[in-house]
């Protein structure tokens, strides 16, 4: 299993990974392993992507406050 990063560094991967399959310099075994690599990586930014929508929506404005509430998943960490 790879290690957690941040998403803008797994944003910067991926972009990586299309401009070296974009690029048609790679092998087929290259290129299919930079594929998964990139599947990986998209699924990963995508569920960060969720998650961050997920807290958007619980902000809640409150007597002319905005706050924050944590969802069970969140609490479950």
């Amino acid at each position: 299993m790879r290690e957690k990063q941040s998403f803008e560094d797994d944003l910067k991967k991926l972009q990586k990974i299309v401009e070296e399959l974009s690029s048609g310099k790679l092998t087929l075994g290259e290129s299919l392993k930079k594929y998964e690599e990139g599947i990986k990586l998209a699924e990963s930014c995508s569920k960060e992507l969720q998650g961050a929508e997920r807290k958007v929506e619980l902000l809640m404005k409150k007597d002319g406050k905005f706050a924050l509430e944590k969802f069970a998943e969140e609490e479950e960490k």
